[in-house]
Parts: structure tokens; C-alpha cells; sequence
């Protein structure tokens, strides 16, 4: 959990990559500040929007009561959600199968799982949903253990696990939540009495958790917030379209597969003698983890439009099933194929940390990145001798992984950093610009976000309608505007600076060949993304 919080932190803490979606989160959080409301949820334009349940908007806002308005602010929980999910799915493996070294190897995989590592590193749902299903996975794998004898503190597990991620993310937690509950009470070799399942204060308070806000809502906006949420949850999410379904279905089979390489490739031998012998714990459990994952890939092929992340909740419980399998047919014996796999992962790591090198060198690189770089050698070196001894081999491609993203961010922290926000936070500070007024913008909205959090709580600062901007025009006195739209508006009536520059995504290859030009400032000032602050005369 711990590596996994300190290889991922330099993504997760900075907007060193910035997912467009985190601007309904981090937009919606602020305005809370901003209003004193802390249920009713907001767009930057001021528009209400109710897509989503309350947590994980709430998520970001603790995150700005605790450090203020900052980029780390906004993903501080997303962050450490990451590493619980880890720490979730050890105990699970632990539990339902009793094996530590079953447990340890599942810890390995979700930790270095790309999923888990991007949702981890942006402020969305997916991530809470991943860790509070795991949560309740726990509880199920009580069940699985313990059968008809399992201590009470496993159905507040399910049942506030499942309260929660509905509270992040809605119908997908009654869904899977729903299949665990009816396999539990069919189980063929351990069928748990109903009696047992119906812990009566756990029920009532996982109720209130569940259902408080969407009553609040209701109350307060009626039918408008129902129907905004149904539509999302139902409306825009379910395919209608046979080719549909099966396209999704297939992505998404594939990508389950393909998110556990280099693990799926260490081999499935002796599955039949494996399968054979499996004890009646063994069997609940691989068909418990089975259900699950056929469920979640049957909701992700109904779906209009299909995103990886949509399989995170499955992910941890996934982990378990494939940990057992390459426990049990010798994996941890099997050098060879283990030393390959680190050797790819060790030789991605180093031409990623020399192009890192490479870009902080030209770009005169900050003291604090020359240290991360050295922390990236020292851990380089520490996975190099255990490749070199053969020793705690899984231990070391997991961290591999890991360290590809920690290497990573030393290259985009030149291309990402300092991003539209930071620069607006200076430019604001250096300007002396009041905050009386609104301050309008035409551009990029999740740009639009970064400068939000950037400007902070005492900025009233507002998206313009997208196609509308024009006539908006005039009732600002002060604008921010991305580039590509001053040949749009009439600005003949303001005062223009330049607010931020930063690399423009379809410029990198020509920013790139020129990292080493003396006039490469020149040349980030043509090729990159500009935007200016517009006062009115």
C-alpha cells in the first residue's frame, strides 16, 4: 500500500495528466465551498447537474477543507482510496482462501493493475466504487469462510460497503451487490440461511447511508433531479443495438484480459489436476469471483459507450481468483519466465527514465525533480539486484510497473507542469486582479477547471454557454480565452495578456525535436496553447 502511494503520488498529486471528467467533481466541490450548500451539486457554468451520487463529490471537497484549493486537494482521497483498495483485496484473498501467500500475490496485482493506477490518479468515481465493492467483497468472502457460524461484522461489511458505492456511483453497486446476495442463499456447498443474511441494524443504517441524499434531492428539486439521474444511470448508458452489445462485451473481455499482463502470460498449466482437488471453500469462492466478473462484463456490454474503468469494480476480486491459480500451478517456482518478464519492465524503466533525463537537462529541470529522479535510480537499483538474485521475483515486477508511472511523471512534469491553473494563480498574485468581479470563459472546460481551482474559493469564475459565448460577452468585464477563439469574438474593447502557455498536444513531436533549440521558448510561444486574460477598457 505504501509503495503503491509513493509510486503513483507524483500523478495522483499534481495534474500532471488531467482526466476531463474530474471537472465535474472539482467544479461542483468549489461552488459547495463557494455556496454554503453541500448537497446540491453544479457545473462551472452554474447549471445544476445530478448525474452522479453525493461521495464523490464530497470526496473532493474534504480534500479542500483539509489543504485548500489545490490540484492534490481535489485527488488527496481518490489517492489513498487507490492504496485501500490494495490493502481491501489482500484481506479478502486472506480470508476467503486462507492462504498468505495467495493474499500476498493478489496484493501485487491489484497494486500494479493500470486501472486501478489511472483511476487512483483522478478525481472520479471509479476508483471509491473499486474500494468500497471491494469492501463489501470482504464481507462476502466472511460469508464464504465462516458459512452459517460468520460474526455479524461481515454483513456491515456488505451491506455499508454496498450502501456506500451506491452513494458513489448508484445501480451498479445494487447489481453486483444483488448477485452476491442471491449466490450466498444458493450456494450449492454452503447455502447460508436467510436468517443469517438479515442483520437487521446493519440493513437500516446501510439504508440511511444509501438513500439520504437521493431523498434530499428530491425534496429539494423534485422530479428535475430524478429524472437527470435516471437518465444517466439508465437512459444514456444502456445499448439498445445487438452489434453494440457485442462490441462492448468483447472490449471489455479483452481488456480484463489484457489488464493483468504480465500476469495472465505466467501460464495455466495443470488446471484440470488444480480444479480437481479443489476443497468446498475453494469452489464457493472461484465461482463467488466468477459471477461477479460475468456480471460486471455483462453491464459493461450494455452500455452505450464502454470505458476500461467500468471493470475496476471487479478488478480486486478478479486478483484473488488468478493469485490461487498461479499459486497453485508453481508460479512462485518458476524463475525464468518471472526474470523475462522483469527484464521487459526493467528496460522500459530505464529508456523512460532517459528520456526524463533527457527533456529536465534542456528544460533546466527544478531541484525537486532532479530528486525524484534520484529516488527513481535508488529504486531501479533495489529491482535490479533482486532480478539479479532471483529473489522475491513477483515483488519486483509488480513494482516495475509501478515504477513506470513514477518515471513517467519526471517527462511530463516539463510537457503538463506548470499547468493553465498554477499559471492563472501567479498571474492573478502578480496582476493584483480583485476579485469583485466575475471573470467569464470561452475555451476548453476542463482547462476551465484547472483554472478554477487555480484562481481558488474568492474567484466567481464562470464557463460561458459553448456555442451562446458571443452574446454572453457583455456582461463581463473581465474574460480568460483560449486562443483558438480571439478570431471569434470582437476584443477590440480590451486590455489582452497572456495568462498561461503550455504544450499544445498536436504540436508535441515538432516541441520535442526542438527541446534542445536555445529559442525553444520562442518556439513553445508558436506552437503551443495560449490563453489570455481580456479587461475591459
Amino acid at each position: 500500500m505504501a509503495a503503491f502511494l509513493a509510486f503513483v503520488g507524483p500523478f495522483a498529486l499534481a495534474f500532471h495528466m488531467h482526466y476531463p471528467d474530474e471537472m465535474y467533481y472539482s467544479d461542483a466541490a468549489l461552488k459547495m465551498l463557494q455556496n454554503g450548500d453541500y448537497l446540491t451539486t453544479y457545473l462551472g457554468s452554474g447549471e445544476l447537474r445530478f448525474k452522479k451520487p453525493i461521495l464523490s463529490y464530497w470526496a473532493v471537497l474534504a480534500g479542500y477543507k483539509i489543504f485548500g484549493i489545490t490540484p492534490l486537494a481535489s485527488r488527496f482521497f481518490f489517492w489513498l482510496a487507490g492504496a485501500a483498495t490494495v490493502g481491501l483485496a489482500y484481506a479478502a484473498a486472506k480470508l476467503s482462501l486462507n492462504d498468505k501467500k495467495v493474499a500476498a500475490l493478489t496484493a501485487l496485482i491489484v497494486a500494479s493493475h493500470p486501472i486501478l493506477i489511472f483511476s487512483a490518479t483522478r478525481s472520479i468515481p471509479d476508483v471509491l466504487l473499486a474500494m468500497t465493492m471491494t469492501m463489501a467483497g470482504l464481507g462476502f468472502a466472511g460469508y464464504l469462510r465462516y458459512g452459517n457460524q460468520t460474526p455479524n461484522k461481515y454483513s456491515w461489511l456488505i451491506y455499508l460497503g454496498l450502501a456506500l458505492a451506491f452513494e458513489v456511483k448508484g445501480l451498479p453497486a445494487v447489481a453486483l451487490g444483488g448477485l452476491g446476495i442471491l449466490f450466498l442463499l444458493l450456494n450449492p456447498w454452503q447455502k447460508i440461511k436467510i436468517t443469517k443474511l438479515l442483520n437487521i441494524p446493519a440493513i437500516l443504517v446501510s439504508l440511511i447511508v444509501a438513500c439520504f441524499w437521493f431523498v434530499a434531492m428530491y425534496q429539494i428539486h423534485g422530479s428535475e433531479y430524478l429524472d437527470s439521474f435516471l437518465y444517466d444511470q439508465v437512459g444514456t448508458r444502456v445499448g439498445s443495438r445487438f452489434g453494440l452489445i457485442l462490441s462492448n462485451g468483447l472490449i471489455a473481455t479483452l481488456l480484463m484480459v489484457v489488464g493483468f499482463i504480465p500476469w495472465f502470460l505466467f501460464g495455466f498449466t495443470g488446471l484440470k489436476s488444480i480444479f480437481k482437488n479443489l476443497s468446498k471453500e475453494e469452489k464457493a469462492t472461484l465461482t463467488f469471483i466468477a459471477l461477479w466478473v460475468i456480471g460486471m462484463l455483462g453491464m459493461s456490454a450494455l452500455t452505450s459507450k464502454f470505458y476500461e474503468r467500468y471493470l475496476l469494480p471487479v478488478i480486486p476480486m478478479t486478483a484473488i481468483g488468478l493469485s490461487w491459480i498461479l499459486i497453485k500451478n508453481g508460479f512462485l517456482g518458476k524463475i525464468r519466465p518471472q526474470k523475462w518478464a522483469l527484464g521487459f519492465f526493467l528496460i522500459l524503466n530505464l529508456i523512460i527514465l532517459a528520456f526524463g533525463a533527457y527533456l529536465n537537462i534542456f528544460l533546466d529541470g527544478s531541484p525537486i525533480i532532479w530528486f525524484q529522479m534520484g529516488l527513481a535510480v535508488a529504486a531501479l537499483i533495489y529491482i535490479s539486484r533482486l532480478f539479479l538474485s532471483g529473489e522475491k521475483l513477483p515483488k519486483a515486477i509488480a513494482y516495475s510497473i509501478l515504477h513506470l508511472f513514477f518515471g513517467a511523471s519526471i517527462s511530463t512534469y516539463q510537457i503538463s507542469l506548470p499547468e493553465q491553473g498554477q499559471q492563472a494563480k501567479e498571474f492573478v498574485v502578480s496582476q493584483n486582479i480583485s476579485t469583485k468581479e466575475s471573470i467569464g470563459f470561452i475555451g476548453n472546460l476542463h482547462v476551465s477547471s484547472k483554472i478554477r481551482i487555480g484562481l481558488g474559493e474568492n474567484f466567481n469564475f464562470i464557463d460561458l454557454p459553448r456555442f451562446e459565448f458571443r452574446d454572453a460577452i457583455s456582461d463581463y468585464n473581465r474574460l480568460i480565452v483560449e486562443d483558438r477563439y480571439l478570431d471569434s469574438i470582437d476584443y477590440s474593447g480590451f486590455e489582452m495578456k497572456k495568462l498561461s502557455t503550455n504544450w499544445n498536444s498536436r504540436a508535441i513531436p515538432e516541441l520535442l525535436l526542438n527541446v534542445s533549440n536555445p529559442e525553444f521558448e520562442n518556439v513553445l510561444d508558436k506552437n503551443g496553447k495560449v490563453y489570455y486574460f481580456l479587461e475591459r477598457k
